[in-house]
């Protein structure tokens, strides 16, 4: 079954784009548009999206006003946030409000066709250069790690180690894998190795424990 979604931004040559990159993907499809917030809202509530993927910005009820609405619908979709600006302050707000993602408008289609897939199956999904300064702001107001995290952190194999200073630049599984000369498969086990051991729910958090742990990510 085709993943449902529902393109909600005010340029019409953006969503044209969008269209065709969703619609060339042969597993997921295109069930609406809208061109503000309040147009998404009443196009989710007919179509009942899987995702949505919200512009931060247009006239009238923009992505940060829609993005609550969205989610206090009975089934609700998953919302992937788009921008062609690098808001830190903004991620953190849709993040906190809810959303699954966040992406910029020109991030290359393979990723952000994976992405798509990614919070449809319930995962977190940030393009590289949005989780490299969100993680980056994070670990610069974070203190240093308690000895039971160094202990965690002392776990990690030397290829856990690897995947993980390539994880905190904000690198994909596939950029990961092409870093590494493995499989994509071979990384995504590293990774759920990584979070566990480190007892981290998601990426960002593995990232950010690299960073106050002062690892090499150049």
């Amino acid at each position: 079954m085709s993943i449902r979604v529902l393109l909600a931004d005010d340029n019409e040559i953006t969503r044209r784009g969008l269209l065709w990159i969703i619609e060339a993907s042969g597993d997921i499809e295109v069930c609406g548009q809208a061109a503000d917030g309040d147009e998404a809202l009443a196009r989710a509530e007919e179509t009942g999206p899987d995702v949505v993927l919200l512009d931060i910005r247009m006239p009238g009820a923009d992505g940060m006003a829609a993005l609550p609405r969205l989610l206090a619908l009975p089934e609700p979709p998953k919302v992937l946030m788009l921008t062609t600006f690098h808001d830190d302050e903004q991620v953190r707000t849709a993040l906190r409000a809810g959303a699954s993602g966040f992406l910029l408008k020109d991030t290359p289609p393979d990723e952000l066709l994976r992405a798509v897939r990614d919070v449809h199956g319930g995962r977190a999904a940030l393009g590289p250069p949005v989780a490299r300064r969100l993680v980056d702001g994070l670990a610069r107001s974070s203190p240093a790690l308690a000895p039971e995290e160094q202990d965690r952190l002392d776990s990690l194999t030397g290829r856990e180690l690897d995947v993980l200073r390539l994880l905190s630049r904000g690198l994909t599984n596939s950029d990961i894998a092409a870093e590494l000369g493995t499989t994509e498969g071979t990384v995504k086990g590293y990774v759920s190795a990584v979070l566990a051991k480190l007892g981290a729910d998601s990426r960002v958090q593995a990232a950010r424990v690299a960073y106050r742990a002062g690892l090499d990510t150049d």
